[in-house]
């Protein structure tokens, strides 16, 4: 049976975060490929230290000669994310950094696989598993400690980028221990937050008397009890922060980027990698079925498990698990997820409109958890999918 009464950890990073910081470029390089090409492929790959940022990795156009003028935009793209997330720095500056391209046109023993055929017969990018995971305990249909350390540095970074908290710094990690009882989120046994701070004077207490007001605000009323711990910025000081401080690298906070440890990975990273990725549309596909069966009120928590072959259209498999909550069988689940959707990478792409620059925005604060937007932004996220699964059980 599973356990009621627990206490669960997870922990976010900011966008100043050395690793989002190339998860973010990694992204816009993606977003700019997919705006001149729908069908761009794209790996992109970014490590960024001090003063420096090396750009590597696959990408492929149609038109050669579009390909080549994309590829002297990459320093522009990569000074653009630097400098929209807040980073100006002696030692890590968007108009002074190092931007090194080392992108090259993509391996055509990679693109065979997937162009062999056309239409619907497209084969996976790659092998490999990817999990989707939804669960009733927030109203975004995600697990609670991953959720509120999401938002409560999205709320800190709105503050700082607006100016009315000026002494922030762009990087910062928080975490949060959630306590469940019978099976739901009541409160928070413990607060961490560590947050980049620009003046070298402030001290823990002080960060905390900027901090503590926007995560009181952030959390649901009564989460916070007088016995809930707080480290604010235990370490002290924390004045040199992103890459200068420590470096980042494309691809390193995927639990981070999805479930915050309370469901399985299949350990593909996201970001840079274009939609023919299973790694990337696959898990995005995943997250949308699991959503749809909780929003559909067959179960109060659930995980499908999809699984590719490099070359191969259809999934090797469709696995669901609603661990004992289920109203209806788990192999009844998994037969109407798999008719309400055509799961090949080229059903995916087109069911959830994923040839577009929509990647970006994605790489902080949570790949999952997020509302659908205008422009196709987080359509994994819709619940359309309610009354098709209904009807097929």
């Amino acid at each position: 049976m599973t356990r009621q009464n627990y206490t669960f950890t997870s922990e976010s990073v900011s966008e100043g975060h050395p690793d989002k910081v190339c998860d973010r470029i990694s992204d816009a390089v993606l977003d700019a490929f997919l705006t001149e090409e729908p069908e761009a492929r794209v790996a992109a790959e970014t490590f960024a230290t001090t003063n420096r940022v090396v750009i590597g990795g696959e990408v492929g156009l149609s038109d050669k000669d579009k390909l080549h003028e994309y590829m002297g935009r990459i320093d522009e793209i990569a000074r653009a994310c630097i400098k929209d997330i807040g980073y100006e720095q002696d030692k890590f500056h968007h108009e002074t950094v190092e931007v090194t391209n080392l992108l090259h046109e993509q391996s055509a023993h990679i693109a065979q696989g997937v162009d062999a055929a056309s239409g619907k017969d497209e084969g996976a990018g790659d092998q490999g598993i990817m999990f989707g995971y939804a669960t009733t305990e927030t109203s975004a249909l995600m697990p609670a400690p991953i959720q509120y350390s999401h938002a409560i540095l999205r709320r800190l970074a709105e503050v700082r980028k607006s100016g009315v908290e000026p002494t922030l710094g762009p990087d910062a990690k928080s975490q949060l221990s959630v306590m469940y009882e019978n099976g739901k989120p009541v409160g928070v046994s413990s607060i961490v937050l560590s947050t980049q701070h620009l003046d070298a004077s402030m001290t823990s207490d002080d960060v905390r008397a900027v901090v503590e007001p926007y995560i009181r605000e952030t959390l649901p009323e009564g989460w916070i009890r007088a016995d809930t711990e707080w480290h604010v910025n235990p370490t002290g000081k924390f004045v040199i922060g992103g890459p200068d401080g420590d470096a980042g690298l494309t691809g390193r906070k995927i639990i981070v980027d999805t479930y915050g440890g309370a469901a399985p990975h299949g350990g593909g990273a996201f970001s840079g990698k274009d939609p023919t990725k299973v790694d990337r549309s696959a898990a995005y596909a995943a997250r949308y079925l699991a959503k749809n069966v909780v929003a559909a009120g067959m179960a109060e928590r659930c995980t499908i498990q999809l699984s590719y072959a490099i070359g191969v259209s259809k999934p090797l498999s469709i696995y669901a698990d609603t661990h004992g909550t289920g109203q209806v069988a788990d192999a009844a689940i998994e037969a109407a997820v798999a008719g309400a959707m055509d799961l090949t990478p080229r059903g995916i792409r087109e069911h959830l409109g994923m040839n577009r620059p929509i990647y970006q925005r994605t790489a902080a604060y949570g790949h999952f958890g997020r509302d659908p937007e205008a422009d196709g932004g987080f359509s994994w996220e819709k619940t359309d999918l309610v009354e098709t699964l209904k009807k097929a059980v």
